[in-house]
């Protein structure tokens, strides 16, 4: 049995990107399931890792130069939203942006270097519908997809697994990737849902073909189905893919009571496709996952998902029954 030392990533610096008062994505999801992992007295289990702004340079692997100064100036000139209505924003987003990224870019770090096994990344704004040149659905800067590049360039990795299982698609992670066969994107998903992309039929284009796997659901899927789909489809599919790093664009809204998705997941499903992935990261990629917080707007929700989670992440056993491939 290896023993695993689990990283977790927060700062109440993420707080400072202050959307409107009635905004879901508000600062305190990170703060109160942070609070509440602090009064369970299970902080102690976890190595914990503080933020350092990302060298613009990394995100501009990912977002073109004239975003990202796009992103910084609509900031510091007092602009309430970036690009689309639902993309608040505020004086210190770009720089709370950036410290997301950066701190999930020195969690693959800490992975690679030893300091622990796999993280979770407690952050916000969340990233997977950011586009190249565009931010939508909260989403600043794609935060899961400049560390697949990160992975890449510095560590020489060739191949990287993203998981994503928010309830709703990551189109902007998709979309980056589209035609890059090194990147694996899989997605699990409500649909048809916002953003309306998502489909079978949308698998990727040219060195890309067969690197995106969507599994679109219709609205009130639970544990059953989400197991089902990751014990005999991406258990075999990413496997075959045999990935050299997985990363989790973790959102938590398929949970039963999130006010945004129409799903119904509970903590223990969320256990159970935290396990599949691990045992795909266990076989694959040396145990290597970093898991980066997405969507999840109930907070007893959200702080209780990402506890299972994290106790997933830490647990020293795979318990998974999964398929491999013929």
């Amino acid at each position: 049995m290896i023993s695993l030392k689990t990283g977790l990533l927060y700062s109440e610096l993420y707080t400072r990107h202050v959307t409107g008062p009635n905004h879901p994505e508000r600062p305190e999801r990170i703060r109160y399931a942070y609070e509440s992992l602090k009064r369970e007295g299970v902080l102690e289990s976890f190595v914990r890792c503080e933020p350092a702004p990302a060298d613009p340079a990394w995100i501009e692997d990912v977002h073109s130069p004239a975003y990202v100064g796009h992103v910084r100036s609509s900031c510091l000139n007092g602009s309430r939203v970036l690009d689309s209505l639902d993309t608040e924003i505020c004086h210190d987003s770009y720089e709370v942006a950036r410290l997301a990224a950066g701190g999930v870019l020195s969690l693959v770090d800490g992975v690679m270097d030893g300091r622990f096994t796999n993280a979770f990344a407690m952050i916000r704004p969340p990233g997977h519908h950011a586009e190249k040149e565009i931010a939508l659905g909260f989403c600043l800067f794609n935060h899961v997809a400049i560390a697949a590049r990160y992975i890449q360039k510095k560590y020489g990795f060739e191949k990287v697994l993203i998981v994503d299982w928010d309830v709703h698609h990551g189109n902007g992670t998709q979309n980056l990737f589209y035609e890059d066969g090194s990147v694996f994107y899989f997605s699990v998903h409500q649909y048809p849902f916002y953003p309306g992309t998502g489909s079978w039929d949308e698998r990727g284009k040219g060195g890309g073909l067969g690197a995106t796997l969507n599994v679109p659901l219709q609205a009130g899927c639970g544990d059953a189905e989400y197991g089902e789909i990751f014990e005999r489809v991406f258990y075999r599919e990413a496997v075959a893919f045999d990935p050299d790093f997985v990363l989790i664009s973790c959102g938590f809204d398929a949970h039963q009571n999130d006010p945004l998705g129409h799903m119904n997941v509970t903590r223990a499903g969320y256990r159970r496709m935290t396990e599949a992935v691990k045992a795909v990261a266990e076989r694959c990629a040396g145990n290597r996952i970093i898991s980066l917080l997405e969507g999840g707007y109930n907070l007893e929700a959200l702080a209780e998902s990402c506890r299972e989670h994290l106790e997933a992440l830490s647990d020293p056993e795979v318990r998974f029954n999964g398929r491999s491939p013929r």
